[in-house]
């Protein structure tokens, strides 16, 4: 009976981790933690900051060099974390998040994965407590001492999973809850995050590259993902499914992180395959509607009271994607806006704060009666595919190429 001692461990650690403890008020406001945010729903409650941006743009506080790639920030106190490619080597970066200034580096030898666009790290570092969490493009599963980069422990993905490299490679952001590490890449697995030892893996499937999302249903842990097959919902404590609906999308792109409030599962995919939203109900995954209003590509839609704010469209097609404020609810398109291309956003003290394709930061109504821009300033040349970060009145934003600027907002008055 002893092999029941670790079961029984999983199990109550995944019931209890997801209630994740909330930073404080303090702590909150100079840090986001991980991928979307420490809510994980890409909103920042910051709010002392003034929308009179200046005529001649906002102040560029410093800007370094990280290499090629996607990976957004992810920042705590003064370090600042991301990601980039150079020279064939994957380089995790600790920066000072005040100069700019490198205060250490890891880095390994890792392909770009370049297939039709720049290539380059995707996922974006995850923070807990005084560890980091990374996965590189080939699937370098490493945790690292924050404060120094020590290398802890590392797991490949291929090797562990028993899969192959992923078409665009691995993007999947590290998901922290308690004592377990959530992941995907052609499965989705629960590992120790003290050592790295996988608890338990779901059968493979066609890779995804949106991380998962855990969320509690009638009071069990559970995690959902959408891969380049569906939306699946499997349980925290043993990776067993609970449902699955099909939901392939033209080119196996399927790229962004499930929204879930409650009982209900938002996902969108592009290449006109459109968004749906599922209600998780005796067990299985009821379609309430799908349409093609939301066609997300590879940047989540935000979801801000009943309303979502995304891009609709394609990268291919970056002039006619257009900003997006959807129904939670029925589906239904409240408004549209083109110009900034394939971009991204984040919502700040209930404003969205938008980086362009092109590198224009801005400032908007969020607000189902339709679009008000309120202020805007360009921050960087080049393609802009990453969302930014807002921690202290400073934005963090970078490119393709591995610009990563930080510019102030003016203080509130």
């Amino acid at each position: 009976m002893r092999w029941l001692i670790p079961v029984l461990l999983t199990m109550l650690a995944a019931d209890i981790v997801l209630a994740q403890a909330v930073p404080t008020a303090e702590a909150a406001a100079r840090s986001w933690s991980q991928w979307l945010g420490n809510g994980r729903d890409g909103i920042t409650r910051e709010s002392g900051w003034s929308e009179n941006w200046p005529a001649d743009g906002l102040e560029k506080r410093w800007q370094a060099a990280i290499g090629t790639g996607f990976s957004s920030m992810s920042l705590s106190g003064d370090r600042l974390y991301t990601m980039g490619n150079v020279d064939g080597r994957e380089h995790v970066w600790c920066l000072d998040a005040q100069t700019g200034k490198v205060v250490w580096k890891h880095d390994y030898e890792c392909e770009l994965v370049d297939n039709l666009y720049e290539g380059g790290p995707g996922a974006t570092p995850t923070i807990d407590g005084d560890r980091l969490y990374t996965l590189g493009k080939e699937g370098q599963l490493l945790c690292m001492q924050r404060h120094n980069g020590e290398l802890l422990w590392r797991v490949d993905l291929q090797e562990a999973f028993d899969v192959e490299l992923p078409e665009w490679g691995f993007n999947a952001s590290p998901v922290i809850h308690g004592e377990q590490l959530f992941i995907q890449g052609g499965r989705v697995a629960a590992l120790n995050k003290r050592d790295g030892k996988v608890i338990w893996k779901t059968p493979p499937h066609q890779a995804g590259y949106g991380s998962v999302t855990p969320f509690r249903w009638q009071g069990e842990p559970l995690i959902a993902s959408l891969d380049c097959e569906g939306l699946r919902v499997v349980r925290a404590a043993d990776g067993k499914e609970v449902d699955m609906v099909q939901w392939p999308s033209p080119f196996r792109t399927n790229s962004t992180t499930p929204i879930v409030r409650e009982d209900k599962i938002f996902i969108s995919s592009g290449y006109n395959k459109g968004c749906g939203l599922f209600q998780l109900k005796d067990g299985k995954l009821e379609e309430l509607y799908a349409n093609r209003e939301m066609r997300n590509h590879f940047n989540n839609s935000i979801l801000l009271g009943d309303e979502l704010y995304g891009f609709d469209g394609n990268s291919n097609l970056g002039r006619v994607v257009r900003l997006t404020c959807l129904d939670f609810a029925t589906g239904e398109s409240r408004w549209q806006q083109s110009g900034f291309g394939c971009g991204s956003l984040i919502v700040a003290n209930n404003r969205l704060l938008v980086l362009s394709e092109g590198g224009e930061l801005v400032l908007a109504e969020a607000s189902p009666r339709g679009y008000r821009e309120i202020a805007r300033s360009r921050v960087l040349t080049g393609r802009c595919w990453t969302i930014p970060i807002l921690v202290q009145r400073n934005v963090y934003a970078r490119n393709a190429d591995g610009d990563l600027v930080c510019v102030q907002l003016p203080a509130k008055e």
